[in-house]
């Protein structure tokens, strides 16, 4: 008669310390990473909803204010009046001119503007202290009012930010949240609403977007570049013009 060999369970089987202390410490590594992986997904998910809503109150805030102005220009015409738009906050300039026979005031003036080389274009702010500064450099410049479209392609098309000294793709809303965060800019979306609007962090926002390189426009400037643009060029300020000019540049 063969005896029966005796198999140890495998409560029985003797598992080191250590090796119980590894495997309970992965096991906790693991649903932390886990939770950590959840929560992420669900802050990404909150971030995604807030910026939406937030796009969705810019469209209202922009129809209402285009609504506004079609109204008082109404109300003005039924009463026999000219409705007067108010002077814009928000300009962009384009420099059309090299660094050939400049004066040092107004090469120094290209420089706080930024803009270093032929068809470099920025979003200023228009005051008195841009506006005696254009005057200076009218006659290498191009300016005007940009539309909502406008800011739109010029940011989406071209727009890049400075970041780290670098000219960074506005690819990702995390590098503007990275940078403009403190100043509740966290999307392109919440970017073009600062700029357009010339928000309280104008300054900020603007000085964050790399110049922007715009190609010739189409065709070319006309052959009297350097005269006025009133008088038939393309230098100085052409308010709501610049859009048509823009629209060949990006």
């Amino acid at each position: 008669m063969v005896a029966s060999s005796t198999v140890p369970s495998v409560a029985s089987i003797f598992v080191p310390e250590s090796l119980r202390k590894k495997t309970k410490t992965q096991e906790q590594a693991r649903e932390q990473r886990v939770a950590a992986a959840a929560e992420k997904k669900s802050a990404a998910q909150k971030k995604r909803e807030l910026i939406a809503k937030r796009a969705e109150a810019y469209e209202t805030e922009y129809r209402a204010a285009e609504r506004e102005q079609i109204d008082l220009a109404r109300k003005a015409r039924a009463e026999g009046n000219f409705y007067v738009a108010e002077e814009p906050k928000l300009i962009f300039v384009v420099r059309i001119r090299g660094i050939n026979n400049i004066p040092p005031k107004a090469r120094k003036i290209m420089q706080l503007l930024r803009l270093l080389q032929i068809n470099n274009g920025v979003f200023v702010k228009f005051n008195k202290a841009t506006k005696e500064m254009l005057q200076v450099v009218e006659p290498y410049v191009t300016y005007g009012v940009p539309n909502r479209k406008a800011v739109r392609d010029l940011i989406y098309k071209r727009g890049f930010g400075k970041i780290n000294k670098q000219r960074i793709s506005l690819a990702d809303n995390s590098m503007i949240e990275a940078n403009l965060g403190k100043y509740s800019i966290l999307s392109v979306e919440d970017l073009i609403h600062e700029i357009y609007t010339v928000g309280p962090n104008f300054k900020q926002a603007a000085n964050f977007i790399w110049p922007f390189k715009l190609s010739s426009p189409l065709g070319g400037f006309r052959e009297r570049k350097f005269t006025h643009f009133i008088e038939g060029g393309d230098a100085g300020k052409r308010d709501e013009h610049i859009n048509g000019l823009l629209k060949q540049m990006v």
